[in-house]
């Protein structure tokens, strides 16, 4: 893990030597100012000497000034790091989730993804900046000022030699009591995150059986948890300033009370005293720095290690190598690119016209993570080029399970599935999924336009193309109907649209990609009967070497398809045109 971590450092290794440097100069600046001070006590003070004054109160100013330059140098070079570290390491875990598959975002959930892109981030980056400016500093400081009340005076530094453990004791033994709990802290904001999200995608719901008052009641109970839990390391955290104050005016009364003595019989001066106080001071102030950037180094640590936990995490699922992707490089590189495109297509028209077979399912099962029982069991049947084939079943039958084997969104548990005569495990990811035009159950709409939603299947479409998927979607009325057409915009999630309106947008955006293989999933259930068939008979338009999977709970969007599978319970119950299982098949009789 450490070792990765270190990785996104790459780039900003100047950046994180330079601020601890200029840190270091700043602490510097700042062990020298008792000195300055206690000479102007000792000197000017004693001896009245106004030019003395002047001149060591000018020092000191410039003592102050070369040291907020060295600070806030030092802040630029640590927040270019953290924030630039930060930056590399949100990028990449972006990158890997975007890689994972369905399975792995299954286990690992949303709200957790989101908090660990965000949250645990902004921790991992504030520690950081953190360690940068202070790591060094502190320690400094302390050593320093112990160094130079020995320079000063013997017996007032054994004074110092004595405080320093016992407020390191207190600092650092308040610190390891919190640490847990801090980690107990950023576990319990998870749970509030995902309550949060819940309620906010599901208010209509929520509304809808007038369930406000019980949701409310669950956010304060896990608010609550939250509150207390942070507040018992707050009061526990609390504890540290008045304890340290306390030990450290004991420490400052023990060394008036040497300097005093030794002032008296002339062994000590008293502009050293007030050197002593001032360290005393120093030393006070860094370790409680100290303390508080261990409380955040940790809380990093604890998220840098969430972070990790999804980085390390796999996809079960390993695809063939991206030939496209490295064949469209080269063509770049070199100029080919219409040639590969041209090559491409060719080889698109002939897979389609030539291939015995679209889809295959051989005894394919398929279990769900942990899940004790199959979805879905011994699948078998075969798909041609230009068929339809219709999924019927009640629900939780497989439907989707069965559909989404296909793009290989799962890995079957047992068994084979082929596309074109070859398992689905032998393609690249974008060679598989770019024969592949998909419209889930939920349709879901992106931020943007229309133009730029459809885009998506095809983003060098024309708008006579995206017009042409729009009415075979039946969706170029409403469309039409809007004041800026394809540039209407659209919200996150489309909730500017209705229900129907996002599902023919979506069946436009998989027909805008002129796909092989066209899957259908339960994606007119918000139609009407009406819009459905009219949708139906457009589809039968589609080129006769498109394979169209359609799933639905109606009989009448599947009545006319090529073949039907009807599913019971995870089993392929019954298989046939329209009248074959309605005489054989007791599930499809009941539907």
């Amino acid at each position: 893990m450490f070792k990765q971590m270190l990785s996104y450092f790459r780039g900003y290794i100047k950046e994180s030597i330079l601020a601890p440097l200029f840190k270091m100069l700043e602490a510097s600046f700042d062990l020298i100012v008792p000195l300055v001070m206690a000479s102007v006590i000792n000197i000017g003070i004693a001896e009245n000497d106004t030019d003395y004054i002047l001149r060591q109160c000018g020092f000191l100013i410039l003592l102050g000034v070369v040291g907020l330059i060295c600070s806030i140098i030092a802040q630029y070079f640590a927040s270019k790091a953290a924030v630039g570290y930060a930056t590399a390491l949100r990028r990449s875990l972006f990158m890997h989730i975007q890689s994972l598959g369905f399975s792995e975002m299954d286990t690992l959930g949303t709200s957790t993804l989101i908090t660990r892109m965000t949250s645990d981030i902004n921790q991992v980056q504030n520690g950081i900046n953190l360690f940068l400016r202070l790591f060094l500093r502190s320690p400094f400081i302390v050593f320093g000022s112990l160094i130079m009340a020995f320079k000063i005076n013997r017996d007032a530094a054994l004074i110092f030699a004595a405080v320093i453990p016992v407020l390191s004791l207190v600092v650092f033994g308040i610190m390891l009591y919190t640490i847990p709990l801090y980690k107990k802290v950023q576990e319990k904001l998870d749970h509030v995150l995902g309550i949060t999200r819940e309620n906010l995608a599901g208010v209509r719901v929520i509304r809808a059986f007038n369930k406000e008052q019980s949701e409310v009641s669950r956010f304060e109970s896990a608010n609550s948890l939250l509150t207390k839990l942070y507040l018992k390391s707050s009061r526990i955290s609390g504890l540290m300033n008045p304890v340290t104050y306390v030990i450290v005016n004991i420490a400052i009364i023990a060394i008036l009370y040497t300097g005093g003595v030794n002032v008296g019989i002339g062994r000590l001066k008293q502009g050293d005293v007030i050197a002593l106080v001032s360290y005393m001071g120093q030393i006070l102030i860094e370790l409680v720095k100290l303390a508080d950037l261990i409380i955040q180094m940790t809380k990093a640590a604890a998220c840098a290690g969430r972070v990790h936990a999804v980085l390390r995490t796999e996809p079960v699922m390993t695809f063939g190598a991206e030939k496209g992707e490295r064949e469209n490089d080269i063509a770049e590189s070199k100029g080919w690119s219409n040639d590969i495109a041209e090559s491409e297509t060719a080889r698109k028209e002939e897979r389609g016209t030539g291939a015995e077979e679209a889809v295959r399912f051989e005894h394919v099962s398929l279990a769900y993570g942990a899940a004790g029982e199959n979805s879905l069991s011994d699948i078998c049947f075969c798909a041609k080029p230009g068929e339809v084939i219709g999924i019927i079943g009640g629900t939780g039958s497989g439907k989707s399970s069965l559909v989404n084997l296909i793009p290989r969104f799962y890995d079957a548990t047992s068994g084979n599935v082929k596309v074109f005569g070859r398992s689905v495990k032998e393609y690249s990811r974008k060679e598989l999924r770019g024969l592949i035009g998909v419209v889930m159950q939920k349709s879901l709409l992106f931020k943007g336009t229309i133009r730029t939603n459809l885009l998506w299947g095809n983003e060098k479409a024309s708008d006579e193309e995206l017009w042409h998927a729009l009415s075979m979607a039946q969706a170029d009325g409403f469309v039409k109907e809007k004041g800026r057409g394809l540039d209407e915009p659209v919200e996150q999630g489309g909730r500017n649209l209705s229900g129907g309106q996002k599902q023919r947008l979506a069946i436009a955006r998989a027909l805008v990609k002129n796909p092989d293989i066209l899957i259908l999933d339960d994606s007119s259930s918000a139609l009407d009967f009406a819009t459905d068939a009219a949708l139906r008979r457009a589809l039968r338009t589609l080129p006769k070497t498109m394979t169209i999977f359609i799933v639905s709970q109606r009989d009448s969007s599947i009545r006319h398809a090529d073949r039907i599978l009807v599913l019971d319970d995870g089993r392929l119950a019954g298989s046939g045109t329209h009248d074959e299982p309605l005489g054989t098949c007791e599930v499809y009789k009941e539907i």
